[in-house]
C-alpha cells in the first residue's frame, strides 16, 4: 500500500514515464494504475472494474482491460499469469521498454502475497538453458509458487 504523496508522485512518474515514449497516462488508465497500486497485492481485473464501478459509475470489461494491457506494455505493471491478476512493476517507469529488466515472482500460497525480484543470475542461467535447447527466448517470467517466512512460521 502507497502513502497518498507518494502514490502521487509514483503516478506521475508513470505520466512522463508514458509521455517520454509518445503515449498518453489517461485519467482512466491512472485511476486503474492508481487502483493496482493501491491494492497492495496482485489483483485481477474483475476487482479492479468494480472498484472503478464505485468511483465512476458504469464501466464494461474491455476498458479496464485495454487500461491493464497500456500499463504492461508501458512497463507500468506486470500480469502474473497463474494467478491471472496485475501487480505494479518495482521498476515502473524505468527504461527497459517492455519490461526489459528480468523479473521473477515468489507467490505465497497460503496468503497470497506476492514478491518481485530482479535477480539477473536467474535470468542468465535461464537464458543460458534456453539456448542450449536450441530456443531464444524474448520475454521471460518466473513464478514461483511456496510459502511466505511469515506463513512458514
Amino acid at each position: 500500500m502507497h502513502e497518498a504523496a507518494d502514490l502521487e508522485t509514483t503516478l506521475d512518474r508513470a505520466a512522463e514515464h508514458c509521455a517520454a515514449r509518445g503515449a498518453q497516462l489517461t485519467p482512466l488508465r491512472r485511476k486503474v494504475m492508481r487502483l493496482v497500486l493501491e491494492a497492495g497485492q496482485p489483483v485481477g481485473a474483475y476487482a479492479l472494474l468494480d472498484r472503478l464501478r464505485d468511483d465512476r459509475g458504469p464501466a464494461a470489461p474491455p476498458t479496464v482491460y485495454r487500461a491493464l494491457d497500456f500499463l504492461v506494455e508501458q512497463g507500468l505493471v506486470h500480469k502474473l499469469e497463474r494467478l491471472n491478476a496485475f501487480t505494479p512493476c518495482i521498476e515502473a517507469g524505468h527504461d527497459h521498454g517492455e519490461h526489459g529488466h528480468p523479473h521473477q515472482f515468489l507467490i505465497c500460497k497460503t496468503c497470497g502475497i506476492t514478491t518481485e525480484l530482479t535477480d539477473h543470475g536467474v535470468a542468465h542461467a535461464l537464458e543460458a538453458a534456453a539456448k542450449r535447447a536450441g530456443f531464444t527466448p524474448e520475454r521471460m517470467t518466473v513464478e514461483v509458487e511456496g510459502t511466505c517466512a511469515n506463513c512458514a512460521a
